[in-house]
């Protein structure tokens, strides 16, 4: 029987079985991931890739190790950015996010198990760490209808079993974002269920080393798809004909270019829709001779978030003395606080210690200093002086931690803003910026 190159095609033809990364080197397999165009980039760049067994090795030891120390019998989590973490694996991410379908339980001995939608259990068999495949975590009414009671008792016994096998009948559980009625059938079988954010947040807040060159080549992928919407921005905008809303497209459709997955928020507006922050993409005509600022929230390659923020001068005259100083107020802010990013720093001297931006900035100053960021926005947040809770966030900075420094500029009454932000990882002796794109040069006086 003849073998067609069709049926066994490799993403790679220069390797074996599988590709730089780990993952099998097959153009038909199961398992997402970069494309072609993303690893020609990074290899022209320099950049290693992660090791994919590896990083999936790395993060179920940090969740079953948390389990551990809290003394709970397993972490059963809904919410698809954690059961990303934990298994590596995707399914409909942003239909999940709002029905709630899959659960992922790992129990005190590190034993994984998936429950999935149940035409698709077989996505993350992909992970040979994830122990078993079921289906029945669907705890939704839509999906449900008046019997989402009886379905939640049934997926209540299921976690009963398996923490009596592998969580040592420890009846402490982490919870993640229950729907009610399964909330209410883990509680009627005696679990107490303990929120489970506290452990995953922390678990995630570390990155492990092929996390970090994961977050390398996603954040190189990231740069290079702004630099296409900024030629589009610039070649287009002057025309006179081009919206917010073309601009923005031309970021999603490189992301998706790169294996990047999807975009969290539409934060990018032009002229006075800058002012104030978080009005979303419009079909706004973008003017010649406007300030256009966006932050790009984007979920990319290998699922790792690149959260970073620029301001664009667009046309042929010269920027406002008042918009060019806010510009450079914002770079002083988030590089005067970048300095302070080292092991052991406290976040309360985060907050206290941090640049000070003059009066008529403060009011509609962004909503945080800093954030941490992996898979998505994430544990910590740093929080201004103004809005520090006392008790909330009594922790140190660690290595590994990768943290969003962030700045606001905006002028209360004014017709703009200046959005920036860096993506920055805590090294053992200080800080890396991750982020290389430039600010402009017309906004900073060049």
């Amino acid at each position: 029987m003849n073998t067609h190159y069709r049926d066994t095609r490799k993403i790679d033809p220069t390797r074996g079985e599988t590709i730089a990364d780990g993952t099998p080197n097959d153009q038909n397999r199961v398992e997402i991931g970069p494309t072609q165009l993303a690893f020609r980039e990074w290899a022209e760049a320099g950049l290693t890739l992660p090791n994919l067994p590896a990083m999936r090795a790395y993060r179920l030891d940090r969740l079953t190790k948390a389990v551990q120390e809290r003394g709970y019998g397993g972490i059963l989590m809904f919410d698809p950015l954690n059961i990303r973490y934990a298994t590596d694996s995707t399914n409909m991410q942003l239909w999940n996010a709002h029905n709630p379908f899959r659960a992922c339980l790992v129990c005190a001995d590190g034993y994984m198990v998936v429950w999935d939608y149940k035409n698709a259990m077989f996505l993350t068999k992909i992970n040979p760490l994830v122990a078993e495949q079921r289906t029945g975590a669907d705890l939704f009414y839509f999906d449900r209808g008046d019997r989402v009671g009886a379905a939640a008792e049934r997926f209540a016994g299921e976690v009963l079993d398996l923490i009596r096998e592998h969580g040592g009948g420890d009846m402490r559980l982490g919870v993640d974002k229950p729907m009610l009625h399964g909330l209410r059938a883990l509680e009627g079988l005696g679990f107490e269920v303990i929120p489970g954010e506290e452990l995953t947040e922390k678990a995630r807040s570390i990155k492990g080393p092929d996390e970090i060159l994961a977050m390398r080549c996603a954040s190189h992928a990231c740069e290079a798809a702004c630099y296409a919407m900024e030629d589009a921005a610039r070649a287009g905008i002057p025309g006179g004909h081009m919206s917010e809303d073309d601009v923005w497209a031309v970021l999603h459709a490189e992301n998706i270019r790169r294996g990047g997955e999807w975009i969290e928020t539409r934060l990018l507006s032009s002229g006075p829709r800058t002012n104030p922050w978080f009005q979303e993409c419009s079909g706004r005509i973008v003017q010649n001779n406007e300030i256009l600022a966006f932050d790009t929230d984007l979920v990319g390659a290998y699922g790792i978030c690149v959260d970073i923020s620029r301001t664009w001068w667009i046309g042929d005259q010269k920027p406002r003395p008042d918009m060019i100083e806010a510009m450079k107020i914002g770079v002083e802010h988030i590089q005067t606080n970048m300095e302070m990013l080292r092991p052991g720093v406290s976040f309360t001297d985060l907050t206290h210690k941090s640049h000070v931006l003059p009066e008529h900035y403060q009011k509609l100053k962004y909503g945080c200093l800093m954030h941490g960021v992996g898979l998505c926005d994430e544990w910590p947040l740093i929080a201004y002086p103004d809005n520090w809770v006392e008790g909330a966030f009594d922790y140190e900075l660690q290595p590994g931690m990768v943290l969003c420094v962030e700045a606001l500029i905006s002028p209360e009454g004014g017709d703009f803003s200046i959005k920036l932000e860096d993506q920055v990882l805590v090294t053992e002796d200080g800080y890396e910026n991750l982020t290389k794109y430039p600010f402009d040069p017309a906004l900073m006086g060049e």
